[in-house]
């Protein structure tokens, strides 16, 4: 069993800065892939960046490339989602996720949104 819980979401203007978390507890391991998707309203819940255990491998969904950077803290099971150059498209719920032995896990998500 894992859960995780993110913070750090609010409300900001267009072109302003967040910087979201996700504490993991539990069976936590640090060997576990971490992942950040978001869920727009009226939208399906779509992927946004992940890191593997040693943060060697990073992905990002195009639309965020050179803006958001995520990054973990092993020692703390955490792991973060820096974002910058916010814009209103951006504005969504964010929720952490993970699998561990084929199970998905997900966070209760946190809501950003960006104001023009």
């Amino acid at each position: 069993q894992v859960q995780l819980v993110e913070s750090g979401g609010g409300l900001v203007q267009a072109g302003g800065s967040l910087r979201l978390s996700c504490a993991a507890s539990g069976r936590t391991s640090s060997t576990y892939a971490m992942c950040w998707f978001r869920q727009a309203p009226g939208k399906e819940r779509k992927f946004v960046a992940s890191i593997n255990w040693s943060s060697s491998e990073i992905y990002y969904t195009d639309s965020v490339k050179g803006r958001f950077t995520i990054s973990r803290d092993n020692a703390k099971n955490t792991v973060y989602l820096q974002m910058n150059s916010l814009k209103p498209e951006d504005t969504a719920v964010y929720y952490c996720h993970t699998r561990v032995s084929d199970y998905d896990y997900w966070g209760q998500g946190t809501q950003v949104t960006v104001s023009s």
